[in-house]
């Protein structure tokens, strides 16, 4: 990051001018996954639109989304998943995509269920997000959870955030388009999403 200054005034921040890292480049629609859960997955249907926004509330292109999430039934489609509850074989429970020049992507998916937490509590509905983008050497995780599910008063990872930090993590319905919801992720800043240290 550069700072700017005038005689007798304190240095301030400047957004960040680091380039690339150009995944429009490497990763092509032959790569990408926008469907997490195929039309013939069983759950509830849902359009999630991720927005990515700088310090600044500029919007950031060519960053990367990364989607992991368990099924409707609360399972991973993963071997350490060892619950006993049944894999959809039409679920993917991945997804991955670049925003575009305004800094937006698109995926669809299911609602997934409930998984266990730490001392089996049960987590609210939740989907799990890495962000590669230009500025960071690492991969920035954190969660998407939706907003008014009844499970998220009780869901024991959201509970270690702060409640003035929670709404970070939390998609919006979109009025007027059922079934779609929308995430913002601010990378700085005083809209900052909460990144989890993992």
């Amino acid at each position: 990051m550069s700072a700017r200054s005038k005689p007798g005034r304190v240095l301030e921040p400047t957004p960040w001018c680091t380039v690339g890292p150009y995944f429009s480049v490497t990763v092509t629609d032959a790569n990408c996954v926008r469907a997490i859960a195929p039309p013939d997955a069983k759950g509830e249907r849902l359009k999630l639109l991720c927005s990515v926004f700088d310090r600044d509330g500029k919007c950031v292109p060519d960053t990367l989304i990364e989607i992991w999430q368990a099924n409707a039934d609360g399972k991973y489609n993963h071997p350490d998943d060892r619950q006993e509850k049944a894999i959809d074989s039409a679920f993917r429970g991945f997804g991955r995509q670049i925003t575009d020049e305004n800094g937006a992507c698109e995926f669809e998916t299911i609602k997934p269920g409930r998984v266990p937490g730490r001392g089996k509590l049960l987590q609210a509905p939740h989907l799990e997000v890495g962000v590669f983008t230009r500025g960071v050497l690492k991969r920035l995780a954190t969660r998407i959870y939706f907003s008014g599910d009844a499970a998220n008063g009780e869901c024991p990872a959201l509970a270690l955030v702060p409640k003035a930090r929670r709404a970070t993590l939390m998609a919006q319905p979109v009025a007027g388009q059922p079934g779609t919801w929308r995430h913002e992720i601010h990378l700085s800043g005083p809209k900052e999403t909460v990144f989890f240290d993992v």
